[in-house]
């Protein structure tokens, strides 16, 4: 079992000229997050484009979805068995690749090939931070891991935004979207390539693929349960099938972690009380994110003289007045999560966003009748999902040793995209349980303003889970996965989450 490098040999040395890279690297997880959200406006108009059915092109969000779920623990390990930088310029590549093909495709079955390729980058995250803990100065630490997270809530809200403009008008162009991920795509990778120093750990070794076959498996079925469940239908044979073959699939992996010499994922890491509780507050958060964006997404788009809700605003509307401010927060309030993690530990500042949101779901619930109120609310939203994205890659940081910083933090992304889908689950079939009846003709479905109530009430829960996990679950003091125990009390001394400056430590650790 691999125990954490000492101080002086994991901890990086104090170099100058780290804003390049934090930027850098940014800029590739920015270009993450905007891919993932890109289609979300303009599903009817490729299956207008491509003549497929609404069904058929679901899968253009699908199909991404599961390469995330695939591909992030893989190349999360890749970059922390034979180099991070490396492994990072080979994933945007496939993210040009992707992007290009997407642009260039007039066939949905290409369209969507493009789309696994561009989920595949969503290790690009990872990856990030796990550069950032081998090359950034610790007293920097903090603050470079929670900008480069602010940034996937800001490459979200900009991707509503940029694909709301350029599909404006009566011929509207679905191609020019991708181009521009294209474009932003082959300008990480040049940042990537030229600013961040070939230089950090690889722990070398080689990779375990029957563990990564079987993970796989195991999340597919389950993301393709959970993402398809309200089109097959809840109770269908194909929806309880993959629920099932997922049970049967994660067995199967466990079983096959614990025979490998080298595993994939130590299987310790889904213990460790930290990183479980971790990855458990990942789970609520990534729920509570989806929530809040479909929630407002969908409400303020309800036409108000027919519905008695809503904003009557279009996509492009939706996009720039209401979900752009919550996203532009997250760039303010990601740098000063760092600096609460610095001060007064990772774990309060979690409940401390947690706090912040479920006042701001709350407003949403039950206060959803003006714009400023919708706007000042998701501000709140927003704010907390900065301040958990800050906190999380801190408390894996300091829990897990250096060469399983790229797997761990592989997992809590995967955790995050696991309850967003749920959220987007959940979400989709209140609104389409309780419909508005007697409408005119002509007039398709339009749900209950109950229901958005309901929706909010479910995202506000759980971030008040969010809370005790934060509070109790995470332990004021714990050793690192793998950490000896010391008769001298040293990894307990050092590895804690509750006193700030202890907590430094324990990242150097």
């Amino acid at each position: 079992m691999s125990t954490p490098l000492s101080a002086s040999a994991a901890a990086p040395t104090a170099r100058r000229g780290s804003t390049p890279l934090i930027l850098a690297l940014g800029l590739a997880a920015m270009v993450v997050s905007m891919a993932q959200t890109q289609v979300v406006p303009i599903l009817s108009l490729l299956a207008r484009d491509l003549h497929a059915s609404s069904s058929g092109v679901s899968w253009v969000t699908t199909a991404t979805l599961l390469s995330a779920a695939v591909f992030t623990p893989l190349l999360g390990r890749v970059g922390d068995l034979y180099g991070k930088k490396q492994t990072l310029i080979a994933v945007l590549g496939v993210m040009v690749a992707g992007s290009l093909l997407a642009a260039t495709t007039t066939s949905l079955t290409l369209l969507i090939i493009g789309r696994v390729l561009q989920g595949s980058a969503t290790a690009i995250f990872p990856l990030a931070l796990s550069i950032i803990r081998d090359q950034v100065p610790h007293e920097k630490l903090h603050g470079a891991m929670a900008l480069v997270s602010s940034t996937l809530a800001f490459g979200s809200g900009l991707s509503l935004v940029i694909t709301g403009l350029l599909t404006q008008g009566s011929n509207p162009n679905y191609h020019s979207v991708f181009w521009v991920s294209t474009a932003l795509s082959v300008l990480a990778l040049v940042a990537v390539v030229f600013l961040v120093p070939n230089r950090g750990h690889a722990s070398g070794g080689r990779i375990d693929y029957l563990g990564t076959l079987t993970l796989a498996g195991f999340l597919v079925l389950l993301l393709l349960g959970i993402s398809q469940g309200h089109d097959w239908g809840w109770t269908s044979s194909k929806t309880l099938g993959c629920f099932a073959g997922s049970a049967v699939v994660a067995v199967l992996w466990v079983l096959v972690e614990r025979k490998v010499a080298s595993p994939l994922v130590d299987l310790q890491m889904f213990t460790h009380r930290q990183v479980a509780f971790t990855n458990l507050s990942g789970l609520f958060i990534g729920f509570a994110s989806f929530a809040q964006f479909i929630g407002i997404s969908y409400l303020v788009q309800m036409p108000q003289q027919i519905a008695g809700y809503g904003f009557t605003a279009s996509v492009l509307r939706a996009s720039v007045e209401y979900l752009l401010p919550s996203s532009l927060i997250a760039l303010i309030a990601a740098p000063i999560g760092g600096i609460l993690v610095r001060r007064i530990s990772a774990r309060y500042t979690l409940a401390i966003g947690a706090v912040i949101g479920s006042v701001g779901f709350a407003w949403l619930a039950f206060s959803h009748g003006n714009s400023a109120g919708v706007i000042l609310a998701g501000l709140l939203t927003g704010t907390s999902i900065a301040f958990g994205y800050a906190s999380m890659p801190a408390l894996i940081a300091a829990s897990v040793p250096l060469e399983q910083t790229g797997i761990a933090n592989g997992i809590n992304s995967i955790s995050r995209s696991v309850g967003s889908s749920i959220a987007s689950a959940v979400v989709t079939s209140l609104l389409a349980s309780k419909l508005i009846q007697g409408l005119p003709a002509g007039v398709p479905p339009l749900p209950q303003e109950s229901q958005f109530t309901m929706s909010f009430v479910i995202g506000m829960s759980a971030l008040l889970l969010t809370v005790p996990v934060a509070l109790l679950g995470l332990s004021k003091a714990h050793k690192p996965l793998g950490a000896p125990v010391a008769s001298g009390g040293t990894a307990d001394a050092t590895a804690t989450t509750d006193a700030p400056e202890r907590e430094e430590q324990s990242v150097k650790n």
